[in-house]
């Protein structure tokens, strides 16, 4: 039998692709409309939930910051020894140099998938992907980490599970609490395997089985087990992206979702480039979608992702708007690319430009950041101080080559901090800021040493976050290595 084969270079270069966080145009939908539910808070020294009584969205409260500190909840008393859990989307990625990028055509990209599938590159070619970017990059600031997901028995899986080992990260494995080793063949049960594919103009092209399917990776699973929903209930961050509907059905996304609103868990949702996809997919999945949306405590975004949402191009606006038409989401987080991020509150708004540095790849750089921003929420940081250490991570991951554990090590984020070179770009932001926002509280990042307000705009020196931040980050090793001997 003759197998169709086509050549492979597959020596790896680090192309940039465009900006830290890609700018990914949306289709406009309308959102549900915004309901309530009972708040808590939980004492992160002790990791105790102590109920408290519900607050008016309207009303005004101290809890200004919006940190997993004033997590609400429903439930009596969780204890909450995981930082972040991550929800589905584990992957393996296979980078590699192709002559050409896969054809338009549906069937054709098919048939090439399959003859990459053929023989497996070396495993200097593997790395693992998806969601193990945003926990290996969280780890690698000390936070303690969950993998909540399928992996399979075959040599990628056994990959994958030896680099979230190494890395300190706890796997939480998705079954339907059966016995399903007599399915270990079968290709639903395998682990997901996407090909990031360069071409000699070092353009992306991505193939994975779950885009050819109009079910997901891992349709079988229809329910959450036990110990996933241990893992949710131990954990302060749930973290969802919109790839994890390429292997779980919506309702068990919802499923989680709602179990972590019920015990207390902080609930992060970044829509990425599927969020197009699932506005315009099927009853059940634009469903899903505008659950997550109106019902998580924290959204990220690129700007042309909340220009989509809202039909508003000002990104501070829109966010704005975001937030009036959720049910309890503190922060929305705005990723404006090469110009910095912004974080958006009701009563407040913080910008951070990056930080110049030579990019070689901007894979990873997104998920790296939310780790960052979830290390912000969970340690009760500024909030501008949350963005300023984002962007470091999200910029010490663009100077290496790829994802998984090519993200930001602790000691590049640590010299961006202390190098304090930021990209500021005034006449961007002053832009942005001529429409009449509706905030109590504007703060920037910027360069100047000297703290200080001109009307409601409120300079913050970087060299004022340095000291801040520094002695925290310093401390992250040490904390990291007390989990993984605890675990």
């Amino acid at each position: 039998m003759h197998h169709s084969t086509i050549n492979l270079n597959f020596k790896f270069s680090c192309p940039y692709n465009g900006p830290f966080f890609p700018q990914n145009p949306r289709p406009t939908f309308s959102l549900l409309p915004p309901v309530y539910r009972s708040n808590s808070v939980f004492n992160l020294a002790k990791g105790v939930e102590i109920s408290v009584p519900k607050l008016n969205p309207k009303s005004s409260s101290k809890f200004v910051n919006g940190s997993v500190a004033d997590r609400p909840s429903s439930r009596g008393v969780a204890l909450k020894d995981i930082d972040v859990a991550t929800l589905g989307n584990l992957c393996v990625d296979i980078v590699l140099n192709v002559p050409e990028l896969p054809p338009p055509k549906k069937d054709d990209r098919k048939a090439y998938m399959d003859r990459l599938a053929a023989s497996p590159p070396d495993k200097q070619y593997w790395e693992a992907g998806g969601n193990c970017n945003v926990t290996i990059a969280a780890a690698r600031l000390g936070l303690r980490c969950s993998a909540v997901g399928h992996v399979g028995s075959e040599i990628y899986g056994g990959f994958l599970l030896n680099v979230l080992r190494e890395e300190g990260i706890r796997m939480v494995g998705m079954s339907e609490d059966t016995d399903f080793v007599d399915n270990a063949a079968n290709s639903s049960y395998e682990t997901l395997l996407c090909w990031v594919l360069v071409d000699p103009l070092q353009r992306h092209g991505f193939c994975s089985r779950a885009d050819f399917s109009k079910e997901p990776a891992f349709s079988w699973l229809s329910k959450l087990s036990g110990d996933v929903k241990r893992a949710i209930k131990q954990s302060k961050i749930l973290f969802c992206n919109g790839y994890g509907f390429d292997e779980l059905s919506p309702s068990v996304i919802v499923s989680a979702v709602e179990y972590a609103i019920e015990v207390g868990t902080s609930v992060f949702f970044d829509p990425g480039p599927r969020g197009r996809s699932l506005s315009v997919g099927t009853p059940e999945e634009q469903r899903a979608l505008k659950h997550l949306l109106i019902m998580s405590d924290v959204l990220l975004l690129t700007s042309d992702e909340a220009e989509t949402l809202t039909g508003i191009e000002n990104p501070i606006l829109a966010g704005q708007q975001l937030l009036k038409q959720a049910a309890h989401t503190k922060w929305v987080i705005i990723k404006m690319g090469p110009k910095g991020s912004i974080l958006i509150t009701k009563s407040s708004i913080s910008c951070a430009p990056t930080f110049k540095v030579d990019v070689a790849d901007t894979v990873g750089c997104g998920d790296s950041f939310v780790a960052a921003i979830a290390y912000g929420f969970i340690n009760n940081l500024p909030m501008v101080n949350t963005l300023a250490i984002a962007n470091a991570v999200g910029a010490a991951t663009a100077t290496g080559c790829g994802a998984g554990r090519n993200v930001a090590t602790l000691e590049k984020v640590l010299k961006l901090i202390r190098e304090s070179n930021l990209s500021e770009d005034d006449s961007f932001w002053n832009k942005l800021f001529s429409q009449d926002l509706d905030a109590e509280e504007v703060t920037i990042l910027s360069k100047r040493v000297v703290n200080g307000s001109n009307k409601r705009l409120n300079h913050v020196s970087m060299q004022s976050i340095v000291s801040d931040l520094l002695p925290k980050l310093e401390r992250a090793p040490l904390e990291s290595e007390s989990f993984i001997l605890k675990d």
